[in-house]
């Protein structure tokens, strides 16, 4: 029995497993994964803000793509926490809008913000006299802005598109949370050909976007490769090698997410390439920033040492116990 959009007040989510037993295991492990991102992206961003030392373009950037990690991976992960654990598969109407809305928002913002962050090796490395010039304060302000206006933007126009969809095939999506290809399943014929057409010019624009990236990254390894000494070169390319490392991660599972071919395709194998794109990323980003990144890691463990020894400092203290008589 076929259903209308209008008749539709809530989706069901795909659920961890079938057993309970496996149900908080997959909890279990997954609120493992969820802390470690918020405790990884929150020492970077507090690390960033409070240490005067990294108050540079490069550093800005990485702030910003911490608050972008921070809210793609609590818009997916919390509510398909809360469903494992209450044993249900529910999301109203106007959540499941929202969580695509926020998740297109983080994750395009993030992409963007990646494409600006090529460009801040681009100009360090190749023209590094500018640099001061080119990624001054406003110039790194107004790069963020347009990173984060931009993936309103497109959350935007896909949440408005993809939401106005007759739905007529059911709501039960085949996903732990909301997203775009699963709700086109559950549009009438021929109506989702309208997002299609969205879709086809988002991608237009995160190619040119890909097309920088790698364009920025061959000038680097020209620039690197022509610098004499071997300290300068490895130098050279400790500060881009973690860029790389994320954005692979980032595009790699998108991509393979969205263009893999129909003939693989199944529900488990769909699952585990969507958490993987969605949960993955913003969890490893901050391993990934600071595993080779010397000030980064000084800035945290100086910030890791302060908090220890002020939690020393409120243990031992003990207040005055004053008589009254």
């Amino acid at each position: 029995m076929s259903k209308d959009s209008s008749s539709i007040t809530e989706f069901l989510l795909l659920a961890f497993a079938d057993t309970r037993e496996l149900q908080l295991l997959h909890f279990g492990l997954f609120l493992g994964i969820y802390l470690a991102a918020l405790l990884g992206n929150g020492l970077i961003i507090t690390a960033v803000a409070c240490d005067h030392r990294l108050h540079t373009p490069m550093y800005f950037f990485l702030l910003n793509l911490a608050l972008l990690d921070l809210g793609s991976i609590s818009t997916s992960v919390p509510k398909a926490l809360t469903n494992s654990l209450w044993d249900t598969r529910v999301i109203s109407y106007v959540g499941c809008a929202a969580q695509v809305f926020l998740f297109l928002f983080f994750i395009g913002a993030e992409f963007y913000l990646l494409t600006v962050m090529a460009y801040d090796r681009y100009v360090a490395i190749c023209q590094p006299l500018h640099y001061g010039t080119l990624l001054g304060s406003r110039a790194c302000a107004t790069m963020a802005a347009a990173a984060w206006g931009s993936g309103f933007l497109n959350a935007v126009l896909h949440t408005a598109n993809t939401f106005s969809l007759p739905l007529c095939q059911g709501n039960a999506l085949d996903q732990l949370f909301c997203e775009i290809p699963q709700i086109l399943k559950l549009s009438c014929s021929d109506s989702y050909l309208r997002e299609v057409r969205v879709l086809v010019v988002s991608a237009f624009f995160f190619w040119v976007c890909f097309v920088f990236i790698v364009l920025s990254y061959v000038q680097i390894f020209r620039a690197v490769l022509r610098i004499p000494s071997q300290q300068g070169q490895h130098k050279a390319f400790a500060t881009c090698l973690p860029h790389i490392a994320v954005v692979s991660l980032f595009l790699g599972t998108a991509m393979f997410d969205h263009l893999k071919p129909p003939s693989i395709s199944s529900p488990s194998l769909d699952l585990a390439v969507a958490v993987v794109y969605a949960v993955v990323p913003p969890a490893l980003n901050p391993l990934i920033y600071s595993l080779r990144n010397q000030e980064l890691k000084h800035a945290l463990r100086i910030l890791i040492t302060s908090v220890s020894k002020r939690t020393s400092y409120l243990s031992c203290y003990k207040p005055q116990k004053w008589l009254v008589m």
